[in-house]
């Protein structure tokens, strides 16, 4: 009886996971952005340490993510109206998962950072070799590319919806572009960390959806490295 009682609670336990991927946006994102991280860290030799951290920081965060919707549904289940304790609750269990996705980010950063750094530097200097024009280049190419996207589809306007971010597209073209010219890592990160600020907005405003963003992502960074490859 003991035995299946706890088979119960163990399935319940997964059955809260389960719901929570089907339904929450940020929880996906957060599975998907582990499971890169767990592979990316299989090619660096972490000590059991450091390790621990990244677990730890991994499991912290879908943790603040998963309570933070236990308590959204629970406050619902009460009241559907407007309600300052309401969004106090909510509010304080949102900051919970940004403290904890921001620690996340800062542990990445002291693991990763001088790891990947000698791989990143010999990246650009293979790419790069061109003048800074080729920048300007590449976001005319971009918009270009997405207006095209959007015309012969028939979806969307210049600058508003579309199968193809538009905004995420450029804002990820500049960030290329960046990377190449400054050959610096940390500035790199800081131009990446700008453009999915942009892309993020746009799914936030309900513009695009997070594939239409990821598109005009991978369009953005693929044209311009090939122009610096290529051309440069």
């Amino acid at each position: 009886m003991k035995v299946r009682k706890l088979i119960d609670s163990f399935n319940y336990a997964v059955e809260g996971i389960i719901y929570t991927l089907r339904t929450q946006k940020n929880m996906r994102i957060h599975f998907v952005t582990a499971f890169f991280v767990l592979l990316l860290s299989l090619f660096f030799n972490f000590n059991r340490i450091e390790l621990l951290l990244l677990i730890f920081t991994i499991a912290l965060v879908i943790i603040a993510e998963m309570i933070n919707t236990s308590i959204e549904k629970a406050i619902d289940l009460f009241t559907q109206e407007y309600h300052p304790l309401a969004k106090i609750s909510k509010n304080v269990a949102a900051g919970a998962v940004l403290i904890a996705a921001f620690n996340s980010i800062v542990v990445a950063y002291l693991l990763f950072f001088d790891r990947v750094s000698p791989y990143t530097k010999l990246m650009i200097l293979k790419i790069k070799n061109s003048s800074v024009h080729l920048t300007f280049i590449s976001i005319i190419l971009v918009i270009i590319f997405t207006i095209s996207i959007k015309t012969k589809t028939g979806y969307g306007t210049p600058f508003k919806g579309g199968l193809v971010s538009g905004h995420a597209a450029i804002a990820f073209s500049v960030a290329t572009s960046i990377t190449f010219i400054a050959k610096s890592t940390l500035v790199a990160t800081l131009s990446f960390i700008i453009a999915v600020l942009v892309a993020q907005s746009r799914i936030e405003g309900k513009i695009h959806s997070t594939i239409q963003v990821f598109a005009g992502a991978i369009l953005g960074i693929l044209i311009t490295v090939l122009i610096f490859q290529f051309i440069g």
